[in-house]
């Protein structure tokens, strides 16, 4: 009987799943992930969390000494709402910003509500962190002075040219939307943010409507509302920025209007006949479509989203995807850029921000646990990549400046070859760089090669990403980033890249003296029961699995397809 006792209280179950014999969900190839490593080679996975917590730590010191610190000041304009806000540097030196130039007003909110989002996602109440609120500084952002009534990449036009948006680059006024509704959801009762969703939501409806399932235009003014075109290609994987904040919308207040203006929005994102692919906006696509299949019954194609998001065959903005390669030894795959731009230009605020709806997509369609598992292993491991610190010196630009860098601040992006007409020509592939110094020629500086706005969203992984004992076998927290989500109990995906099966230790949340039966969402059928501390879980070679923490002993119902637990849905497609 002790013994009995003692295995309950110190569970540590050997759990053999046995794929041959069990029903497991048929999973779903992505072409350009079946590319990847299978394990990326070198193979370092760093603490994406402490990067994160460091980066918050760091930046947000406003009296850090060296050269081109501080990297925040305080914008003392008022613009839109009447108090002060954060600045933030884009990149290192940026000789347009700081609190001296351009009367402090020029800052981007990618960077600012990057920042905020990312530091959250790690833990961090960024209301009141020294005793000031940046959540609420963040309202600056949303245009009400220019009429536009939504979230713009910066608090006023005077600024507008210096940087994205403002009437000519689309996915640079929807993006920041999206980026505040995520912030909304971690923040809901902050005064005034739930009259700027509201105003936001209005806004995209309302352009939906006019747009009506016609999304080929270079950008949407949202003062005039029409929709607009200029030298700049058009842009309509909008319509899945549209679409994540109208569905947002939904969720959070219940409009009825809001859910139909997503369909639309998804509708006409769909009807493309060629890759729309633009920058950021496509996983969202991805994300919405398997989400509302679940939880609307819509029957958006999944695969062709995700094939969009990642095949590099946007013609618009011409191979942009997801890169695939080994350049002189290095697993780049994973990465986020231009395919084709000097043999391929990876970004990393692209690359953390496609983890923010693939991740989380895999709830709603588990087909492709497997290839989202894999392609998040090579993508978190290549974007180590971008900081100096992890980049041989030999494929760096600028390694004797990077202690500028702190250890928090990565460079822009990496390439195969220089983007620079003529310089760092010797470098070999990979080549850490960045843009900045072409953004104001002559006068930023090599160090602006180093960008804070891209970093700022290490959070993003650091909110999703654990390692388990095993090296290369991650565990991704399902629910970190699937905001307005319905209840839902801690789920996670764990993929084994290996050709050998492998045994993790999976501890199930703490707390109250809880016990949990844990589901797993590939093999569709529960493989623990009555948990306290865990249990070793065996994952076949190459294989998934997504498991769910229930708490034990509660009633199972089965209503539409979908398997509740006491009220809670678990499996959106229970077979």
């Amino acid at each position: 009987m002790m013994k009995f006792k003692l295995t309950i209280r110190f569970t540590l179950l050997s759990l053999f799943i046995a794929t041959l014999c069990q029903a497991q969900l048929k999973q779903v190839n992505i072409s350009r992930v079946d590319a990847m490593a299978d394990v990326p080679k070198p193979l370092q996975i760093i603490n994406w969390k402490t990067m994160a917590l460091n980066f918050d730590k760091t930046i947000y010191d406003f009296k850090a000494k060296g050269e081109y610190w501080p990297m925040v000041w305080m914008d003392s304009t008022g613009k839109n709402f009447n108090q002060p806000t954060l600045g933030m540097y884009t990149a290192v030196g940026d000789v347009r910003q700081g609190p001296q130039n351009n009367k402090g007003m020029f800052h981007e909110s990618l960077a600012n509500m990057g920042s905020v989002l990312g530091a959250t996602l790690v833990g961090l109440d960024k209301s009141k962190r020294q005793g000031i609120n940046y959540v609420g500084m963040l309202k600056n952002y949303f245009n009400s002075d220019n009429g536009w009534d939504i979230m713009m990449n910066n608090t006023a036009a005077e600024v507008a040219l210096l940087g994205g948006g403002y009437g000519r680059d689309w996915w640079y006024d929807v993006y920041p939307n999206v980026l505040f509704y995520a912030v909304y959801d971690q923040y809901p009762s902050e005064p005034d943010f739930e009259m700027m969703a509201r105003k936001i939501a209005e806004k995209f409806y309302k352009a939906d409507s006019i747009l009506n399932g016609n999304y080929n235009y270079s950008y949407f003014d949202y003062g005039q509302m029409k929709p607009m075109t200029n030298q700049i290609c058009t842009q309509p994987d909008a319509a899945a920025g549209h679409a994540y904040v109208l569905y947002a919308a939904y969720k959070k207040f219940g409009d009825p209007r809001y859910l139909k203006g997503a369909i639309n929005a998804m509708n006409a994102l769909e009807s493309q006949k060629i890759n729309p692919t633009y920058e950021l906006l496509m996983p969202f696509g991805a994300y919405l479509a398997a989400r509302m299949n679940a939880e609307q019954g819509t029957a958006f194609d999944v695969g062709k989203m995700l094939d969009w998001t990642f095949d590099g065959t946007a013609v618009c903005r011409e191979g942009w995807g997801f890169l695939v390669g080994n350049w002189n030894g290095f697993d780049i795959s994973g990465t986020v850029g231009s395919t084709v731009d000097h043999g391929g230009y990876a970004f990393l605020m692209n690359t953390f921000d496609a983890a923010w709806p693939l991740v989380p997509m895999v709830r709603y369609k588990p087909q492709y646990a497997n290839a989202i598992g894999k392609w998040m292993l090579n993508a978190v491991n290549a974007s180590r990549l971008f900081y100096p610190q992890y980049m041989p010196a030999a494929h760096q630009t600028i390694p004797e400046l990077a202690a500028v860098t702190k250890g928090v601040i990565a460079y822009e992006g990496f390439s195969k070859a220089s983007t620079f007409d003529t310089l760092y020509q010797s470098l070999k592939a990979p080549v850490a760089q960045g843009d900045g110094p072409k953004w104001v020629p002559g006068k930023n500086p090599e160090v602006s090669q180093f960008s804070v706005y891209g970093s700022a969203h290490a959070g993003i992984f650091g909110g999703i990403v654990k390692e388990t004992e095993i090296k290369g076998i991650l565990g991704l927290d399902l629910l970190a980033t699937d905001f307005y989500s319905q209840k839902a109990y801690p789920t996670y995906l764990f993929y084994n890249p290996y050709k050998l099966a492998k045994t993790i230790l999976f501890k199930v949340p703490q707390g109250k003296k809880k016990r949990y039966d844990v589901y797993d969402g590939v093999a569709q059928r529960f493989i623990a029961r009555n948990l306290a501390k865990g249990a070793k879980v065996h994952i076949p070679a190459q294989q998934s699995v997504v498991l769910v923490c229930v708490p034990a002993g509660k009633k199972l119902n089965v209503k539409n397809k979908q398997m509740l637990i006491d009220g809670v849905v678990v499996d959106y497609n229970y077979k």
